[in-house]
């Protein structure tokens, strides 16, 4: 089993804020290359670990941060 997500964005720059804002609190994550079964439109998604979801989702709502998705893998 798979223990990551990945958060799904339209651009760079929104993968960059988001970025900016997990690791401000706390949380870690990775800029990595979309998989392809998931999506071709941007090419960069953040990585994070399965086990921290609940935060992440909570970090982006309280900041109105927009995404795409967040996916499993």
């Amino acid at each position: 089993m798979n223990e990551h997500a990945v958060i799904l964005v339209d651009s760079t720059s929104q993968a960059l804020r988001i970025e900016k804002q997990l690791n401000a609190n706390g949380l870690t994550c990775k800029l990595i290359p979309v998989p392809r079964h998931l999506s071709s439109d941007c090419g960069v998604c953040l990585r994070f670990m399965q086990a921290d979801l609940e935060r992440v989702q909570a970090l982006l709502k309280n900041n109105h941060i927009q995404f795409r998705s967040i996916e499993k893998l």
